[in-house]
């Protein structure tokens, strides 16, 4: 997996690309974790991403958390049928914002 990370004023996009599982997921996180050091939004690109697992999923869960936490948001966007299923059977698009 590899990740792209764009700042753009107070936003973040991380545009990743891969696979995000148990082997990527620690890459992931602490992605997540610091741009919301120096972001008050943050952007998941997940157009390249065709499989999450469950440690994925814990990613997203705990980057949710973090920006609820500082009053600041996590928006992913681009996501493919294959991860947006993923989320819907776990419930995470109605606690998410995904564009």
């Amino acid at each position: 997996m590899t990740i792209q990370t764009n700042r753009n004023g107070t936003t973040t996009t991380l545009v990743i690309e891969g696979r995000v599982d148990t082997m990527t997921s620690p890459q992931l996180q602490q992605a997540v974790l610091e741009a919301f050091q120096g972001a008050e939004k943050v952007v998941l690109d997940f157009e390249k991403v065709a499989y999450i697992s469950s440690a994925g999923l814990r990613v997203l869960l705990i980057g949710q958390k973090t920006a609820q936490s500082k009053h600041m948001s996590m928006i992913l966007t681009n996501v493919g049928d294959t991860v947006k299923n993923v989320l819907d059977m776990v419930g995470f698009t109605s606690v998410m914002t995904i564009e």
